[in-house]
């Protein structure tokens, strides 16, 4: 649950942060409040295991175990560098929301009006591709028809039917954030445990040690790019940008610190269903605080808190789920002398190798009960994750134009944003799985939505850098040793970003 108790606490004695103090550009400016005293360690879980159960769903179950299907672990050491970059991406993004009570996009346009808009755009083009629920539907029509049956059919409806049942969910929940945090940090844990039984079943009962020494040569293998036509450079470059979240989904780690009270976001209030919730009253702009001893006291516990919080439920959720699911695929794909198995290539370049898995799990344990229960995880992955995408693309839209174009009106309130964006969102996701599923097929969907938030991270991680360095106060600012891996962030997905255009563009 998060830590407001009936809304935004607004406070009579609220004085204005001077312009010298915080960029106002053109919003109102900013407010002066005492920093909330911070909450136990175990009450601010939950925005970060929303992010890793994000993060299930794509890099972690599809794109790196099928880059390992093809490759193997030539390219893992892209996916660490990835996932651990993407840490600190975050605990920037937490920082402008912990210290301000605003989203991270909410700080960019009060650099430039522009921001808005561009962000806008966006968030919206990657996340209207239903990529997540479109291969739980796949995964279904396999348990009911077998790959090969006459299940292709229902893809589209089952797709259309998840996306629906998503948006009702959202719908229903009284508080928006609890119901997603309820459902990602179950899905989390189940996933957990249920990957480490099997990793270590693969890793110890069947002896693959050399699994292990396979993976860890390619963590060291800096530079090495995979030799395969069926991965290209927008694959690579998807890959990457899921290694973690990726694209704006990140940002959505500010609106839920905010929805969970973390920092200034105590005064910021929640979005509720206009059908089942209680209207809270939100304010569209932040809050800064005096930085007195006492002030800069609580400034620190949070901080060092969040940051504990992001690399417990974040970091080591991502890293245990991603290290293991690929060893995984590679267990069943590859033989112990690094040769692959009589039927790695059997199913090409689609989502064919997922049941490829299942099949080779089912030989080795001999019961096709374990083909249903990994095909079932795939199943509620996908779907959950396609529920944390509707949430966390709906809520960041919302959250821009709210701001930046609709404080005053008070028919336009955030929670009737919320759901005009979700069920829109759901609407185009329809149109897409109509018109255009057929051409690019259900891997071929994550494949671009994937490169296309590689590029967004390349320029909101140039933004986060400038804001958090150079416009926010010295005593809460980012760090030299921060900056510096700020401009890692920004060097390593542009190089990559640049790669896949030029590949694109010779192709």
């Amino acid at each position: 649950m998060s830590n407001h108790d009936s809304g935004p606490q607004v406070l009579a004695e609220d004085t204005i942060v001077p312009e010298s103090v915080m960029p106002s550009g053109q919003l109102p400016p900013m407010r002066s409040r005492p920093l909330p005293e911070a909450i136990p360690l175990r009450r601010m879980l939950g925005p970060s295991m929303i992010l890793a159960g994000l993060a299930l769903g794509s890099g972690e179950f599809v794109l790196w175990p099928y880059i390992t299907y093809q490759s193997g672990f030539v390219f893992f050491w892209a996916c660490l560098l990835g996932v651990t970059t993407q840490y600190f991406i975050n605990m920037e993004i937490t920082r402008w929301s912990l210290a301000t009570g605003e989203s991270a996009i909410t700080g960019f346009a009060r650099l430039s009006k522009h921001w808005a808009w561009v962000f806008l755009f966006l968030n919206i083009v990657p996340w209207m591709i239903p990529a997540w629920g479109t291969g739980a539907a796949e995964i279904v029509t396999w348990l009911a028809w077998g790959v090969e049956g006459e299940g292709a059919q229902y893809v589209i409806p089952l797709s259309i039917a998840s996306l629906v049942v998503c948006g009702l969910i959202l719908t229903a929940g009284k508080v928006v954030y609890d119901t997603v945090e309820r459902v990602q940090m179950v899905l989390v844990l189940l996933v957990l445990v249920l990957v480490v039984l099997l990793a270590g079943w693969l890793l110890v009962a069947e002896g693959r040690v050399d699994a292990m020494s396979a993976l860890l040569a390619g963590s060291v293998n800096f530079g090495g790019v995979p030799d395969s036509e069926n991965l290209g450079a927008i694959m690579l470059l998807g890959a990457l940008a899921f290694a973690g979240v990726g694209g704006t989904l990140n940002l959505g780690q500010s609106n839920y610190v905010k929805d969970k009270g973390y920092g200034m976001g105590k005064y910021i209030g929640r979005i509720t269903s206009p059908i089942t919730g209680q209207e809270e009253a939100i304010s569209e702009v932040g809050y800064h605080f005096p930085h007195d001893q006492e002030n800069l006291a609580r400034w620190r516990t949070w901080w060092r808190a969040a940051s504990l919080e992001h690399f417990l439920s974040f970091f080591l959720t991502c890293l245990v789920c991603i290290v293991l699911l690929t060893l995984i695929a590679y267990c069943l794909f590859f033989q112990a002398d690094g040769s692959p198995t009589v039927g790695a290539n059997q199913f090409g370049s689609g989502m064919g190798f997922i049941w490829a898995q299942s099949l080779e799990l089912e030989r080795l344990l001999g019961t096709s009960l374990v083909r249903f229960l990994f095909l079932g995880m795939g199943v509620a992955i996908l779907l959950t994750t396609e529920f944390g995408v509707l949430d966390a693309a709906t809520r960041i839209s919302t959250d821009i134009v709210k701001v930046n174009w609709l404080r005053d009106s008070k028919l336009w309130t955030e929670s009737r944003l919320y759901y005009l964006f979700l069920w829109g969102l759901i609407a185009l996701g329809t149109i897409i799985l109509i018109y255009g599923h057929k051409s690019l097929g259900t891997l071929g969907l994550f494949k671009y939505t994937a490169a296309m938030n590689g590029g967004v991270m390349f320029l909101y991680s140039g933004l986060l850098l400038y804001v958090n360095r150079f416009k926010l106060p010295p005593a809460v600012r980012m760090s030299a040793p921060r900056a510096a891996i700020m401009v890692w962030a920004v060097l390593f997905f542009g190089y990559f970003a640049v790669w896949a255009v030029r590949h694109v563009l010779s192709a």
